[in-house]
């Protein structure tokens, strides 16, 4: 049997329908003349987040270092919230690599204060500091919980962006969970950015891959930089095949890993009060609190392994859960029954 795998949607396996797709796929030298099948996937991702064009990259990571070298030069500012996994995780690329410094905003949730970015993008233009070169948001936002970025909150530091000539970049790796908890398309999310990057190797299945969209300079100037920094691709048409496939039917299914979520976090709940809040879950990612649990983060990981139910530990007494299409209402109560089992032994079940 295999073990129910919360630890994150990038855990998902691609589709007999995707698997079928890279088998058939038109191939060409995407790094020539171009790759056809990935030609399709950029047209695709372009037309779903209303930009003029998108490049298929390896992974996030490199769309969103892309993206940072594309808008703003060495030695600028990004204006940038805490908990953003710019931050977090991806640190090494936007200092030694892009050479663009964070300036790190006041935040709530994942929502950079407006204030304070209005005053950081004025003072940017003082003689003697580093100016402002871009503004960074993330929605769903990981550290958050995959909370949403309310639209008029983006509207808001778009049009603020816009005014100090400043461009406004989204790490939507879950961009597409965003979009279905809001019930709006993509595009809608990502009209006031100048580019947004999503994946579809998370929750839409596909197995390798993200795309990077903007105008189209933007684009060509993100493409050269793509190869650059060691992604240009050959024959990768029999990715993107999968990642097209992603996108056509995958995106509505996203509201059932919404629904899963909902589910274990209200069976948490029930559980422990404590483990969790219920209204911080508007996708599929369930924080969980375990400083009252008496137990830390690796002993509950440990345990609930015992149980063939594997779990991401964040720092030592939060738990991050990650639902997603393999994980039914089956696996979540089988996954309830492990957290109720560790919960009783360390004496903090209800």
């Amino acid at each position: 049997m295999l073990p129910i795998d919360l630890r994150s949607d990038t855990v998902t396996r691609p589709t007999e329908a995707m698997m079928a797709a890279m088998a058939q796929a038109p191939l060409g030298d995407d790094s020539r003349d171009g790759d056809p099948t990935v030609g399709r996937l950029e047209q695709l991702a372009a037309q779903l987040t209303g930009k003029d064009a998108a490049l298929f990259v390896p992974s996030g990571t490199m769309g969103n270092l892309v993206a940072l070298m594309s808008h703003a030069q060495r030695g600028s500012q990004v204006l940038v919230d805490a908990g953003a996994h710019l931050l977090t995780s991806e640190m090494g690329g936007l200092v030694a690599i892009a050479g663009i410094v964070p300036q790190v905003m006041p935040s709530r949730l994942g929502r950079m204060d407006e204030a304070a970015v209005a005053t950081a993008l004025t003072a940017g233009h003082a003689p003697g500091r580093l100016a402002p070169g871009l503004v960074w948001l993330e929605t769903s936002h990981n550290d958050a919980g995959g909370l949403v970025l309310p639209l008029d909150h983006v509207a808001r530091l778009g049009a603020l962006a816009r005014r100090h000539g400043v461009p406004l970049h989204i790490d939507g790796a879950r961009l597409f969970n965003a979009a279905v908890a809001l019930g709006v398309p993509a595009a809608t999310l990502a009209g006031p950015a100048d580019s947004v990057m999503f994946c579809v190797s998370k929750g839409l299945s596909a197995p390798v891959g993200s795309l990077l969209a903007g105008s189209q300079a933007f684009v060509a100037r993100a493409r050269a930089l793509r190869r650059m920094v060691g992604g240009s691709l050959r024959q990768s048409g029999v990715i993107a095949a999968a990642g097209i496939v992603a996108l056509e039917t995958m995106i509505g299914r996203l509201a059932e890993d919404h629904r899963m979520a909902r589910r274990l976090a209200s069976g948490l709940a029930a559980i422990d009060a404590g483990l969790v809040e219920t209204s911080l879950v508007e996708t599929n990612i369930v924080k969980v609190d375990l400083a009252a649990s008496g137990l830390d983060a690796a002993t509950w990981t440990s345990r609930l392994a015992t149980s063939g139910v594997l779990v991401q530990p964040r720092g030592g007494a939060q738990l991050r859960l990650v639902t997603h299409r393999h994980i039914d209402a089956a696996a979540v109560d089988m996954a309830l029954s492990a957290f109720a089992e560790v919960a009783r032994q360390a004496g903090t079940a209800r």
